[in-house]
């Protein structure tokens, strides 16, 4: 379903993935298991409790170890 999400990410959160999701050895190949884990499935379980509606823009920052997920407005 088209839901028209807008994800804002602000430095910190950026900052913070690509501090996770970069190894030494692999690269940025983690990155791809970060955002799934960190990002992707927490807006999903958002969205299926119903905190999160369509048009929605999903701000995200970092606090110490995770991600923070909030809903800032609908368009």
């Amino acid at each position: 379903a088209d839901r028209r999400l807008t994800l804002a990410l602000d430095d910190t959160a950026a900052a913070w993935l690509a501090d996770k999701g970069y190894d030494p050895v692999y690269g940025a190949r983690p990155l791809k298991r970060v955002i799934q884990k960190d990002l992707v499935d927490p807006i999903a379980r958002k969205l299926l409790a119903g905190e999160i509606e369509d048009g929605s823009v999903i701000a995200v920052s970092a606090r110490a170890e995770e991600l923070q997920i909030g809903k800032v407005q609908v368009h």
